[in-house]
């Protein structure tokens, strides 16, 4: 374990009438706190799973790969500041890490390719190959089985959106392991009942206001999909 807690400092916030400060959840959720070594936020779409991931990355120091962000028509100048109102608690002091997202990937693997243009051994660190001359999901694969072998806070917002359910499987295998060894915690933002399912894994749901720990029987996802299995189409 190295991140303990983050706590939420509401009375701070610059605004309530912008996203994310107009969420009941961040201002009515004191902090969480971290006790195994995969933690899993799980909820709606603009519940905030996302946005506390990034404001975690921001706040432990963990660079996101993103490219210029385009001209919006409409700008929110709260959106990535939420990390300025958070503070965290580390168990031995920080450590290194790095924060997933599937299009956030796509220009770390862009990069990659540059540099290995001029320094092809920078590759041997994730299994010898170009991760952009692979699919997808292969790349995406590869990129944790060589990363997550190094002590670290890894963060990772729905890393299902391009794995298959044999490559989920694979996936929530290396996260058992690598967790076990006890020098890699993760933190994952997902709707795959299959991450979910992670044996030991500290399941956060943000639809429930304040978070609150659930079982992975009670989530909402779990539910769903059982009840889709044992009744098939047209649940409402």
């Amino acid at each position: 374990m190295h991140l303990k807690s983050v706590t939420f400092h509401p009375k701070k916030y610059p605004t309530k009438d912008y996203y994310p400060y107009n969420l009941p959840i961040l201002h009515r959720t004191k902090g969480l706190r971290f006790e195994t070594p995969v933690s899993i936020f799980v909820g709606e779409n603009g519940t905030g799973k996302s946005t506390l991931l990034e404001a975690l990355s921001h706040r432990c120091g963990i660079h996101i790969w993103r490219n210029k962000e385009m001209i919006r028509f409409e700008n929110n100048p709260y959106e990535k500041s939420f990390w300025e109102y958070i503070t965290v608690g580390w168990v031995n002091g920080r450590v290194p890490g790095s924060f997933f997202g599937s299009s956030v990937f796509q220009h770390f693997a862009q990069y990659l390719d540059e540099w290995a243009a001029s320094d092809p051994g920078q590759l041997k660190y994730f299994g010898g190959r170009s991760l952009v001359t692979q699919s997808h999901g292969q790349s995406i694969l590869s990129y944790f089985k060589a990363r997550y072998r190094i002590k670290g806070l890894y963060l990772l917002d729905e890393p299902e959106t391009a794995l298959s359910p044999k490559s989920q499987i694979n996936f929530l295998d290396l996260l058992v392991k690598m967790g076990a060894k006890g020098h890699a915690q993760f933190i994952i933002a997902t709707h795959s009942p299959i991450i979910l399912s992670c044996p030991g894994a500290t399941i956060f749901s943000f639809d429930h206001i304040p978070i609150e720990t659930v079982r992975y029987e009670e989530t909402e996802h779990f539910l769903l999909y059982k009840k889709f299995m044992e009744k098939g189409p047209g649940l409402e």
